[in-house]
Order: structure tokens, then sequence, then C-alpha cells
């Protein structure tokens, strides 16, 4: 089974929240709008911690380091059978500053020539239902344990 890692970075807006998502790079994904953002995320190394993976590849796919409180969401399974294992943390960062590690392939498909692509091609913060419709439809529910987790942490103890 594939595990990947990843974060899901969000900020207050008044008494709401944004989230910051981020677009795949490369050909395939260069039209796509709705439906196609996602977490910063990764495949976990042998032996690595979840958490370490899930820093790097946030790290690696947007140029940025958040540090504070992490929050584990849980372990969403993906339709393609992936698992992702995402923890939240409060911060914040400029879209328009975002660099991206690059992947490459041979494109076009079957010309032999290799050409190189920013793993991520944008970045931008949404508020959870502009959110909601830009991520990939495996990845919503993050969203979901996201905001049952602000609301107990919100909940006066008992």
């Amino acid at each position: 089974m594939k595990r990947s890692a990843g974060l899901l970075l969000y900020r207050r807006k008044a008494k709401d929240f944004e989230v910051f998502l981020v677009h795949p790079g490369g050909p395939f994904w260069r039209n796509k709008d709705d439906g196609a953002w996602t977490v910063p995320k990764g495949l976990i190394e042998p032996g690595e911690d979840p958490l370490a993976a899930a820093r790097r590849e946030f790290s690696e796919e947007t140029g940025f380091a958040p540090n504070g409180d992490f929050v584990e969401l849980g372990t969403f399974k993906q339709p393609g059978g992936k698992h992702v294992l995402v923890w939240a943390v409060e911060g914040d960062c400029n879209p328009a500053k975002l660099i991206s590690n690059e992947f490459e392939m041979e494109w076009p498909p079957r010309s032999g020539k290799r050409q190189r692509f920013p793993e991520v091609d944008r970045g931008g913060w949404f508020g959870i239902d502009d959110a909601r419709g830009k991520m990939l439809i495996g990845q919503r529910p993050m969203l979901d344990a996201f905001l049952k987790t602000r609301a107990r942490r919100r909940a006066p103890p008992e």
C-alpha cells in the first residue's frame, strides 16, 4: 500500500478559515481547475517519520516551511487506493513566492523528448466552501476533519 503525508496549512480570516492549496504542474493539469487542487503531499520514504515526510513534501512543493502546532487530521483513502496521512497547521505564506521542485517526463507522449515541469505550478488561499470545489474529490473529507478538529478545540472543557 502506498502511503503519503501532507499538510493542510490554514489561517484565520475574521471568524472563518482559509486553507492553502496547490495546483499540480505538468501538461495533464494545465487546463484543469475545479476538482484539481490538492494539499501539498507526497510519498513517505521507507523508515521516514510521517510528519517529517509531510513537512519535507510541503517545503519541496512550495518553498515554505511552516512551523507550529501540527494537529493530525487522520488518514484518507484516495480513489486510486493511496492512503494520505494529513496534519493541519496554522500559518501564512504568499502564494506569489511559491517555488516548487520539478519532475521530468516524456512530453509530448511517444516523442522521445524529455521535459521538466514544476510539481506544483501555483498555490492559493481559499475559504472552506471554495476549497471544497477546488480540491480533488478524494481530498474533500480532509476539510470536514479539519472543521471537526477546530470545533473540538474551541469547545469549553467538560
